[in-house]
């Protein structure tokens, strides 16, 4: 099976124990996660062959960092080192009606500092059937954003399947470009996309116009007419009960059909963080082993959901554990 590739930046993450709070913590537990490389990761550890592209500094922190993902299978051989520091985040885990909380340290790292000349993108996409980017990686640096130009034309050039999330993060777009003057561009050589309502107007200043029952269909109908490359959009829907309990479902337009997932009832959140990256990754496992639209979008789903049951930014599950859930099996009864 030809491999999936993924490219952004991956940050260590301190988070205190449990449910503590940051300000009454005298230690943090480190881990690493990037959104891109946690959809790469989820696949590696389900047996599908995979590769992130980064770039890290070259001390203890990026080498720690590389062995982390290694660790699940994941393709590190295309990482490049350089640069002053390892990006970082810390964040607390909410409960009942208090949030959880993430604050980035992540201003001058090597990645925000790369050349956008130095990955080999035909020797990295050699054998590679799918591309996953997000917006994140554009909005970093401007380098960043050259560099994953280069990497969505030479997958487009090599017949390769490229998708984004194309989630928008206000607060990273520091560089003296918007995110209305870099990502446009960028969507045009996509195939699919994740994209909401709020990122279509932020992004794309597309809001749905009332010619559909569904805004969402009404909004994927305008984005296909102005990008005529892109075959899929898809989105998650999240049903805030509160901070320990969600739902979860997802919905998807290929240019004529709509599609919708049941609801999936997550009652106990361990860690959300990297639930939309679990989506994905479920999504593209779906499609690359043959699945129709909307067991691929289920699949994500199901994915997503144990996900929220797992500490760190990785979603570990398995697949006999993803197939239970999308059988309606939500009990968690033991397994001996």
């Amino acid at each position: 099976m030809k491999k999936i590739v993924s490219f952004g930046e991956i940050m260590g993450r301190l988070s205190p124990p449990g449910y503590g709070r940051i300000v009454q913590a005298d230690s943090l537990n480190l881990t690493f996660g990037g959104g891109e490389a946690n959809v790469t990761a989820a696949l590696a550890h389900w047996g599908i062959p995979a590769a992130h592209v980064t770039k890290f500094p070259d001390n203890e922190m990026g080498r720690a960092a590389t062995a982390y993902f290694r660790k699940v299978g994941v393709d590190m051989s295309f990482v490049n080192y350089g640069g002053n520091r390892l990006g970082l985040y810390f964040t607390e885990f909410g409960a009942a009606m208090r949030p959880s909380k993430v604050v980035y340290d992540r201003a001058d790292s090597s990645f925000a500092h790369m050349h956008p000349n130095e990955f080999n993108w035909v020797e990295i996409l050699e054998d590679a059937q799918w591309f996953h980017w997000t917006g994140i990686t554009p909005a970093i640096s401007d380098s960043a954003a050259q560099a994953v130009k280069k990497a969505i034309k030479t997958a487009n050039e090599m017949g390769i399947t490229v998708s984004a999330d194309v989630n928008y993060r206000k607060n990273l777009w520091q560089y003296g470009k918007s995110v209305q003057d870099v990502m446009p561009e960028l969507i045009e050589g996509c195939d699919i996309i994740v994209c909401g309502k709020g990122d279509a107007e932020d992004i794309l200043n597309i809001v749905p116009d009332g010619s559909t029952k569904s805004g969402f269909e009404s909004m994927c109908r305008q984005i296909m007419a102005r990008f005529p490359r892109l075959k899929k959009i898809i989105n998650t829907k999240r049903g805030q009960i509160s901070a320990s309990a969600n739902t979860l479902s997802a919905m998807g337009f290929d240019g004529e059909n709509l599609i919708k997932t049941e609801t999936v009832e997550i009652s106990q959140i361990v860690d959300r963080i990297g639930g939309g990256d679990a989506f994905m990754a479920g999504y593209i496992y779906g499609n690359v082993m043959g699945m129709d639209e909307k067991d691929s979008l289920r699949f994500g789903v199901a994915a997503s959901a144990l996900k929220h049951t797992i500490e760190g930014d990785i979603n570990l599950s398995n697949l006999d554990e993803v197939e239970l859930v999308l059988s309606g099996d939500l009990t968690g009864r033991l397994k001996r």
